[in-house]
């Protein structure tokens, strides 16, 4: 006698005249397919939809580089033919009245808005606006400020797309209007370097920064007030790096497995609870319960 390789079958099939469908049994049938098709549905598309993390790496900076810098500043009682930009850093540059894409526009009869773009090195240094490079100082002075925009770099907008806590702009709407008008004005900031790497490798760099603030009175040769508008900066060795990640094919699959099973197995035992609750309450409306 030959072996029989239906005897393997552990899913043995019961003949259709056998079986009994019932009410309740479609309304089960039909939420567990509803569910399963939300569930799917949601799966794929956390499948499909990439997961960003992040961490902190010790990495040394290249000299050589140059960071972008932004700048979109209101100064609302001094002419913008006072104002001028001075750039310095650690490395002896230093450069007085910097013009290179610097826009001044004339704000009512005394403001300015002073706009301007340039690199700097990555090593400490700073930035003011200031009347150093006029050579009629104006009669009076008066920093008081309004900050549009102080920005390093360019910012990755898909970091502000996933909603995540970032710190590109944070002196933006930094108002500065009120106290004495012989005062320096002085912002200290740590920038941070940021890389974002999506899941196809491409790898975005941008600077966040976090920032102090002070002012206090200084004086020139020859003992006269000159106040400026200072931001001193310096880089943190530390980068913070965001990546993309994607959950493998293997745990999609296994997801896709789980759901179906576990809902048809929970599906299986509702209904059989409720078909045994249904025959049992037809007894007793008949009086065989016993």
């Amino acid at each position: 006698m030959g072996f029989d390789i239906k005897r393997m079958d552990i899913y043995r099939k019961v003949p259709k005249d056998l079986t009994q469908p019932t009410v309740t049994g479609a309304i089960v049938s039909i939420c567990c397919v509803v569910f399963i098709v939300f569930m799917l549905g949601t799966e794929f598309m956390y499948f499909i939809s990439p997961d960003i993390s992040s961490e902190l790496v010790v990495q040394n900076s290249d000299p050589t580089e140059r960071i972008p810098v932004k700048i979109n500043i209101t100064i609302p009682r001094m002419k913008c033919e006072f104002l001028g930009i001075d750039i310095q850093d650690d490395m002896g540059r230093h450069e007085v009245g910097f013009v290179e894409n610097t826009v001044k526009t004339p704000i009512g009869e005394e403001g300015c808005l002073f706009e301007a773009k340039f690199h700097i090195n990555k090593i400490p240094g700073n930035f003011h606006l200031s009347t150093h490079s006029v050579d009629v100082q104006p009669d009076s002075f008066d920093f008081a400020h309004e900050i549009n925009e102080i920005s390093f770099g360019s910012k990755i907008k898909k970091i502000s797309s996933k909603n995540i806590r970032s710190s590109f702009n944070p002196l933006k709407d930094r108002s500065k209007v009120d106290g004495n008008s012989l005062e320096s004005h002085e912002y200290v900031m740590r920038v941070v370097p940021t890389t974002y790497e999506d899941i196809s490798g491409t790898k975005l760099v941008a600077y966040q920064y976090t920032y102090a603030y002070r002012s206090h009175i200084s004086f020139g040769h020859g003992g006269r007030v000159i106040p400026a508008l200072w931001f001193k900066y310096d880089l943190n060795p530390i980068t913070v790096r965001y990546h993309e990640t994607r959950p493998p094919i293997y745990h999609f699959l296994t997801t896709v497995c789980a759901i179906v099973g576990g809902t048809f197995t929970v599906a299986g035992i509702i209904d059989s609870c409720l078909f045994s609750a249904t025959e049992i309450f037809k007894k007793f409306e008949i009086g065989k319960l016993n």
